[in-house]
Protein backbone atom coordinates (compact mmCIF):
# COMPACT_ATOMS: atom_id res chain seq x y z
CA UNK A 1 0.00 0.00 0.00
CA UNK A 2 0.88 3.63 -0.85
CA UNK A 3 -0.01 6.88 0.62
CA UNK A 4 1.51 8.52 -2.71
CA UNK A 5 -1.27 10.02 -5.15
CA UNK A 6 -2.18 8.47 -8.13
CA UNK A 7 -3.31 10.06 -11.32
CA UNK A 8 -4.51 8.34 -14.41
CA UNK A 9 -2.88 10.29 -17.96
CA UNK A 10 -3.10 9.03 -21.73
CA UNK A 11 -0.58 9.10 -23.85
CA UNK A 12 -0.94 12.12 -26.50
CA UNK A 13 -0.18 9.49 -29.60
CA UNK A 14 -3.45 10.68 -31.48
CA UNK A 15 -3.80 14.62 -30.35
CA UNK A 16 -4.58 17.07 -32.21
CA UNK A 17 -6.64 19.68 -32.67
CA UNK A 18 -9.13 17.70 -35.70
CA UNK A 19 -13.19 19.46 -34.46
CA UNK A 20 -13.61 22.98 -32.65
CA UNK A 21 -15.20 22.52 -29.81
CA UNK A 22 -14.16 25.43 -28.01
CA UNK A 23 -12.73 29.15 -28.38
CA UNK A 24 -9.22 27.80 -28.13
CA UNK A 25 -9.40 25.60 -30.96
CA UNK A 26 -10.54 28.20 -33.39
CA UNK A 27 -7.91 27.93 -35.93
CA UNK A 28 -5.79 25.25 -34.81
CA UNK A 29 -7.32 22.64 -36.74
CA UNK A 30 -4.42 20.38 -38.30
CA UNK A 31 -1.89 22.83 -36.35
CA UNK A 32 -0.47 20.99 -33.64
CA UNK A 33 3.01 19.74 -33.16
CA UNK A 34 3.41 15.82 -32.32
CA UNK A 35 6.73 16.06 -31.43
CA UNK A 36 6.32 19.14 -29.25
CA UNK A 37 2.93 17.66 -27.57
CA UNK A 38 4.81 14.26 -27.17
CA UNK A 39 7.50 16.34 -25.47
CA UNK A 40 5.17 18.55 -23.02
CA UNK A 41 3.40 15.43 -21.77
CA UNK A 42 6.30 13.53 -21.03
CA UNK A 43 7.61 16.60 -18.85
CA UNK A 44 4.45 16.53 -16.72
CA UNK A 45 4.38 12.75 -16.19
CA UNK A 46 7.75 12.85 -15.05
CA UNK A 47 7.19 15.89 -12.66
CA UNK A 48 4.59 13.80 -11.18
CA UNK A 49 6.20 10.71 -11.12
CA UNK A 50 9.11 11.94 -8.71
CA UNK A 51 6.33 11.93 -6.12
CA UNK A 52 3.09 10.37 -7.33
CA UNK A 53 2.49 7.30 -8.89
CA UNK A 54 0.83 7.67 -12.72
CA UNK A 55 -1.61 5.11 -14.46
CA UNK A 56 -2.37 4.81 -17.89
CA UNK A 57 -5.08 4.54 -20.20
CA UNK A 58 -4.56 3.56 -23.84
CA UNK A 59 -4.49 6.57 -26.65
CA UNK A 60 -7.02 5.64 -29.25
CA UNK A 61 -7.50 6.59 -32.74
CA UNK A 62 -9.90 9.06 -33.67
CA UNK A 63 -10.27 10.58 -29.86
CA UNK A 64 -7.62 13.15 -29.95
CA UNK A 65 -9.33 14.45 -26.87
CA UNK A 66 -8.94 11.11 -24.86
CA UNK A 67 -5.14 12.89 -23.23
CA UNK A 68 -7.57 15.19 -21.30
CA UNK A 69 -8.17 12.79 -18.85
CA UNK A 70 -9.72 15.13 -15.94
CA UNK A 71 -13.17 14.67 -18.02
CA UNK A 72 -13.20 10.93 -17.83
CA UNK A 73 -14.99 11.11 -14.32
CA UNK A 74 -14.80 12.63 -10.86
CA UNK A 75 -13.22 9.94 -8.67
CA UNK A 76 -12.82 10.30 -4.36
CA UNK A 77 -11.88 7.38 -2.58
CA UNK A 78 -13.18 4.12 -4.39
CA UNK A 79 -16.03 5.79 -6.61
CA UNK A 80 -16.19 6.63 -9.88
CA UNK A 81 -18.77 9.02 -11.65
CA UNK A 82 -18.43 8.95 -15.11
CA UNK A 83 -18.68 11.77 -17.34
CA UNK A 84 -21.26 11.87 -20.45
CA UNK A 85 -19.71 14.44 -22.75
CA UNK A 86 -22.07 17.56 -23.91
CA UNK A 87 -20.24 17.72 -27.28
CA UNK A 88 -20.76 14.18 -29.95
CA UNK A 89 -17.30 14.72 -30.87
CA UNK A 90 -16.28 13.17 -27.43
CA UNK A 91 -19.02 10.75 -27.17
CA UNK A 92 -16.76 7.83 -28.14
CA UNK A 93 -14.38 8.12 -24.93
CA UNK A 94 -17.20 7.10 -22.40
CA UNK A 95 -16.93 3.13 -22.95
CA UNK A 96 -12.81 3.62 -22.65
CA UNK A 97 -13.01 4.89 -19.27
CA UNK A 98 -15.89 3.39 -17.61
CA UNK A 99 -13.88 0.20 -18.97
CA UNK A 100 -10.41 1.60 -17.69
CA UNK A 101 -12.17 1.74 -14.00
CA UNK A 102 -14.11 -1.28 -14.44
CA UNK A 103 -11.31 -3.20 -14.73
CA UNK A 104 -9.07 -1.21 -12.02
CA UNK A 105 -11.57 -2.08 -9.40
CA UNK A 106 -13.80 1.38 -9.20
CA UNK A 107 -17.52 1.80 -8.21
CA UNK A 108 -18.68 2.68 -11.27
CA UNK A 109 -21.65 5.48 -10.97
CA UNK A 110 -23.20 6.74 -14.10
CA UNK A 111 -25.03 9.70 -14.24
CA UNK A 112 -28.80 9.85 -15.96
CA UNK A 113 -28.87 9.79 -19.71
CA UNK A 114 -30.26 12.92 -20.29
CA UNK A 115 -27.31 14.93 -17.68
CA UNK A 116 -24.16 15.97 -19.35
CA UNK A 117 -21.40 15.86 -16.70
CA UNK A 118 -17.72 16.49 -17.68
CA UNK A 119 -15.88 14.73 -14.51
CA UNK A 120 -12.90 16.85 -12.66
CA UNK A 121 -12.96 19.42 -15.73
CA UNK A 122 -16.02 20.46 -14.03
CA UNK A 123 -15.83 18.94 -10.45
CA UNK A 124 -13.34 20.14 -7.88
CA UNK A 125 -12.93 18.55 -4.69
CA UNK A 126 -12.22 20.79 -2.37
CA UNK A 127 -10.64 18.78 0.53
CA UNK A 128 -10.18 21.67 2.91
CA UNK A 129 -13.31 22.93 3.28
CA UNK A 130 -14.96 19.40 2.12
CA UNK A 131 -17.07 20.47 -0.40
CA UNK A 132 -16.90 19.51 -4.33
CA UNK A 133 -17.09 23.05 -6.38
CA UNK A 134 -19.30 22.05 -9.62
CA UNK A 135 -18.84 23.84 -12.59
CA UNK A 136 -22.04 24.51 -15.48
CA UNK A 137 -23.20 26.77 -18.19
CA UNK A 138 -21.01 24.61 -21.17
CA UNK A 139 -20.36 21.49 -20.64
CA UNK A 140 -22.39 20.24 -17.29
CA UNK A 141 -25.41 20.76 -15.90
CA UNK A 142 -26.79 22.50 -12.78
CA UNK A 143 -29.22 19.82 -12.25
CA UNK A 144 -26.35 16.64 -12.05
CA UNK A 145 -25.41 18.76 -8.03
CA UNK A 146 -27.62 16.99 -6.28
CA UNK A 147 -25.71 13.36 -7.83
CA UNK A 148 -22.55 14.35 -7.33
CA UNK A 149 -23.58 15.52 -3.67
CA UNK A 150 -25.04 11.58 -3.05
CA UNK A 151 -22.63 9.68 -5.26
CA UNK A 152 -19.65 11.47 -2.81
CA UNK A 153 -21.44 12.60 1.08
CA UNK A 154 -20.67 15.67 0.20
CA UNK A 155 -21.58 19.49 -0.06
CA UNK A 156 -21.74 20.11 -3.86
CA UNK A 157 -21.39 24.32 -4.54
CA UNK A 158 -23.03 24.94 -8.51
CA UNK A 159 -20.77 28.13 -9.99
CA UNK A 160 -22.01 29.10 -13.21
CA UNK A 161 -19.68 29.77 -16.16
CA UNK A 162 -20.27 32.64 -18.22
CA UNK A 163 -17.27 33.01 -20.33
CA UNK A 164 -16.63 30.42 -22.98
CA UNK A 165 -12.97 30.93 -23.19
CA UNK A 166 -13.07 28.86 -19.71
CA UNK A 167 -15.90 26.08 -20.63
CA UNK A 168 -14.43 24.28 -17.65
CA UNK A 169 -14.22 25.07 -14.39
CA UNK A 170 -10.67 23.21 -14.08
CA UNK A 171 -9.71 26.26 -16.09
CA UNK A 172 -10.87 29.04 -14.03
CA UNK A 173 -10.64 27.39 -10.54
CA UNK A 174 -8.51 25.54 -8.45
CA UNK A 175 -8.49 24.94 -4.83
CA UNK A 176 -5.12 24.72 -3.44
CA UNK A 177 -3.85 23.11 0.06
CA UNK A 178 -3.67 24.80 2.84
CA UNK A 179 -6.93 26.69 1.96
CA UNK A 180 -6.33 29.18 -0.68
CA UNK A 181 -8.36 29.27 -3.78
CA UNK A 182 -7.24 30.24 -7.07
CA UNK A 183 -9.77 31.63 -9.50
CA UNK A 184 -10.42 34.21 -12.08
CA UNK A 185 -13.54 35.92 -11.15
CA UNK A 186 -14.42 37.25 -14.66
CA UNK A 187 -15.43 33.48 -15.22
CA UNK A 188 -18.23 33.67 -13.27
CA UNK A 189 -21.68 35.28 -12.59
CA UNK A 190 -22.24 37.28 -9.83
CA UNK A 191 -23.62 34.69 -7.42
CA UNK A 192 -21.20 32.55 -8.06
CA UNK A 193 -18.63 35.12 -7.16
CA UNK A 194 -20.52 35.80 -4.54
CA UNK A 195 -20.50 32.27 -3.53
CA UNK A 196 -16.60 31.27 -3.77
CA UNK A 197 -16.82 34.55 -1.38
CA UNK A 198 -19.01 33.25 1.11
CA UNK A 199 -16.93 30.54 1.43
CA UNK A 200 -13.32 32.08 1.13
CA UNK A 201 -11.76 34.72 3.57
CA UNK A 202 -10.16 37.17 1.35
CA UNK A 203 -6.79 36.01 2.76
CA UNK A 204 -8.06 32.89 1.32
CA UNK A 205 -8.55 34.31 -2.25
CA UNK A 206 -6.26 34.52 -4.93
CA UNK A 207 -7.98 36.11 -7.67
CA UNK A 208 -6.16 36.51 -10.63
CA UNK A 209 -6.79 38.24 -13.70
CA UNK A 210 -7.03 38.05 -17.20
CA UNK A 211 -3.62 37.65 -18.43
CA UNK A 212 -2.84 35.12 -16.05
CA UNK A 213 -6.09 33.31 -17.00
CA UNK A 214 -5.20 33.04 -19.94
CA UNK A 215 -2.08 31.63 -19.74
CA UNK A 216 -4.31 28.59 -18.07
CA UNK A 217 -2.70 29.86 -14.72
CA UNK A 218 -5.33 27.83 -12.68
CA UNK A 219 -5.16 25.12 -14.72
CA UNK A 220 -2.72 23.76 -12.08
CA UNK A 221 -1.80 20.25 -10.28
CA UNK A 222 -0.53 20.83 -6.81
CA UNK A 223 1.53 17.81 -5.34
CA UNK A 224 3.14 18.04 -1.99
CA UNK A 225 4.33 22.11 -2.17
CA UNK A 226 4.55 22.15 -5.50
CA UNK A 227 2.05 24.01 -7.99
CA UNK A 228 2.30 22.61 -11.86
CA UNK A 229 0.74 24.94 -14.11
CA UNK A 230 1.69 26.82 -17.66
CA UNK A 231 3.19 29.97 -16.96
CA UNK A 232 1.78 33.02 -14.12
CA UNK A 233 3.04 36.70 -13.73
CA UNK A 234 5.58 37.35 -11.14
CA UNK A 235 3.12 38.75 -9.06
CA UNK A 236 1.18 35.76 -8.82
CA UNK A 237 4.35 33.46 -8.34
CA UNK A 238 5.05 35.36 -4.99
CA UNK A 239 1.07 34.79 -4.27
CA UNK A 240 1.87 31.34 -4.49
CA UNK A 241 4.76 30.84 -2.36
CA UNK A 242 3.54 33.39 -0.06
CA UNK A 243 1.06 30.55 0.52
CA UNK A 244 3.44 28.06 1.11
CA UNK A 245 3.36 27.17 -2.96
CA UNK A 246 6.14 26.82 -5.29
CA UNK A 247 5.10 27.50 -8.88
CA UNK A 248 6.42 25.03 -11.17
CA UNK A 249 6.36 26.39 -15.10
CA UNK A 250 6.27 23.70 -17.67
CA UNK A 251 4.83 24.53 -21.39
CA UNK A 252 1.70 23.22 -22.61
CA UNK A 253 1.18 25.28 -25.59
CA UNK A 254 0.70 22.36 -27.95
CA UNK A 255 -2.33 21.54 -25.44
CA UNK A 256 -3.76 24.86 -24.89
CA UNK A 257 -4.02 25.14 -28.33
CA UNK A 258 -7.33 22.47 -27.64
CA UNK A 259 -8.06 24.12 -24.59
CA UNK A 260 -6.14 22.76 -21.59
CA UNK A 261 -2.98 22.16 -19.60
CA UNK A 262 -1.65 20.20 -16.68
CA UNK A 263 -4.75 20.08 -14.87
CA UNK A 264 -7.10 18.93 -17.80
CA UNK A 265 -4.08 16.18 -18.66
CA UNK A 266 -4.41 14.22 -15.36
CA UNK A 267 -7.30 12.84 -13.46
CA UNK A 268 -6.51 12.38 -9.36
CA UNK A 269 -7.50 8.93 -8.59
Amino acid sequence: MTNRPHFLMCPPDFFGVSYVINPWMEGQTGHTDAAAARAQWTALRDALARAADVSLIAPHPGLPDLVFTANAGLVIGARALLSRFRCPQRRGEEPLFRSWFEKAGFEVVAPPPETCFEGAGDALLDESRDVIWLGHGFRSDAAVAPLVAQAFGRETIPLRLIDSRFYHLDTCFCPLPGGALLYFPGAFDQDSRAAIEARAAPDQRIAVDESDAAKFCCNAVALGDSLLLNDASQVLREKLRAKGLTPVALPFGEFIKAGGAAKCLTLRI
